[in-house]
């Protein structure tokens, strides 16, 4: 439990300062890595909490509607038409083609944007759950990842309705898309607990975020592709390819290209897991520094 830390903390620090010079003192038991993990694995033990919170949101939001959570499919539905229709025009591409692109595209960045941007303030909202509730600190950023998917499953029937219409042909190769989903799954919670911390100690890098996903947005291409800029050469071909230094292409690829039967090149993966296991390491080492002070913070 986290008042269980800060104690062990307090002692920690209290025989630190009265420690004789040159007695070592053993380090605090919250500041391992061990205990960062611990406080991961307790938070997925305690998956009934936060499966019931996730879904507690969605009924919530949507409360005396009568159309409930199908308004967030009708609302990503109208932009990826307006969108796909519009941008399939000026880039003169065959709608059959670029429409399923550009849907498919605003139902994963959807996700990926819901986890940097309510991940920010994802314990900031929380702050009576987290002074009162023994649970994991974790348990927070799955009920945040878990209702984020849960939006993105409803956003699905688009997807459903695309592929009857335009008779996209799938075949095996549509697999692909559940472990790329497991991976967007996983780095939800790593960019989750890792901004969630730092944007509750520094309450100015939320806004910051927000803005940085709106420009991120632009230059990931959702509603543009980089094989209509390739095939325009010269300097606008080297753009192109400039685009591939954002990430977040990648994982929208490994994703995306199974869902509108295209085939994933293997240098998408090898960026992903290479990001994932960057940001793991990145928020267990933020985890070991600073979770047990954001009961503090909020």
């Amino acid at each position: 439990m986290n008042h269980v830390h800060d104690v062990e903390q307090l002692r920690a620090d209290v025989a630190r300062m009265t420690s004789e010079p040159g007695e070592v003192t053993p380090p605090s038991p919250s500041k391992t890595m061990r205990m960062a993990w611990r406080d991961l694995v307790r938070g997925w033990g305690q998956h009934e909490l936060w499966l019931q919170l996730g879904w507690q949101d969605i009924k919530q939001r949507y409360r005396r509607s009568t159309l409930g959570p199908l308004w967030i499919t009708i609302a990503t539905g109208v932009m990826s038409l307006a969108l796909g229709l519009l941008y399939s025009m000026l880039f003169q591409i065959d709608v059959a083609v670029f429409l399923p692109h550009v849907t498919v595209g605003f139902i994963v960045w959807g996700f990926i944007s819901g986890c940097i941007k309510d991940g920010s303030t994802v314990f900031i909202e929380n702050e009576g759950l987290i002074k009162q509730l023994p649970s994991a600190l974790s348990v927070h950023v799955y009920r945040l990842v878990w209702r984020q998917l849960l939006f993105l499953a409803h956003n699905m029937i688009i997807w459903a309705l695309l592929v009857l219409i335009f008779r996209i042909h799938l075949g095996w190769n549509a697999l692909w898309a559940l472990p790329g989903l497991f991976l967007l799954v996983l780095n939800g919670v790593w960019v989750t607990m890792l901004f969630g911390i730092i944007a509750t100690r520094f309450r100015d890098v939320a806004p910051l975020l927000e803005a940085l996903v709106q420009l991120l947005f632009y230059v990931t291409p959702i509603v543009w592709t980089t094989q209509t800029l390739k095939a325009q050469g010269g300097e606008v071909e080297q753009r192109a390819m400039l685009a591939e230094i954002n990430p977040l292409y990648h994982y929208l690829e490994i994703v995306r290209a199974p869902l509108i039967g295209h085939e994933v090149a293997a240098y998408h993966w090898w960026i992903v897991l290479a990001c994932t296991a960057v940001g793991l390491v990145v928020t267990l080492f933020a985890m070991k520094q600073m979770r047990f002070r954001v009961p503090y913070w909020v």
